[in-house]
């Protein structure tokens, strides 16, 4: 797999890079030829998991879930964004640390 080879240093890069400063740890899971199939960024803060996985520059999922997950099938996803890897991870890279959606009917 080439994803990040095809891509030019720039926005992805600089993105990679301001994850990694929040504290975003990267793997690279590999197929059976030793391939890449996706670069994945997990970070536990907060009493939650902020996951990233690119698989291409067009297909890149991120999400937030409680800290007790399973990330590779968690029960409960508290927030989550899927698509081209700029807007996707601008969206991570926005959201708030302390983040977590309301319960419904709960005091404002």
């Amino acid at each position: 797999m080439t994803m990040l080879a095809e891509n030019p240093a720039g926005d992805l890069e600089a993105q990679l890079w301001a994850l990694r400063g929040r504290g975003f740890r990267f793997l690279d899971p590999r197929d059976d030829q030793g391939e890449v199939v996706a670069l994945v960024g997990v970070r536990a803060h907060h009493d939650v998991l902020d996951v990233v996985r690119l698989h291409s520059e067009s297909d890149v999922v991120a999400a937030r879930m409680p800290g007790d997950s399973d990330v590779l099938a968690p029960a409960r996803v508290l927030w989550e964004r899927a698509g081209a890897a700029r807007e996707v991870l601008d969206a991570m890279l926005a959201l708030p640390d302390d983040w977590v959606p309301r319960p419904a009917g709960g005091c404002r």
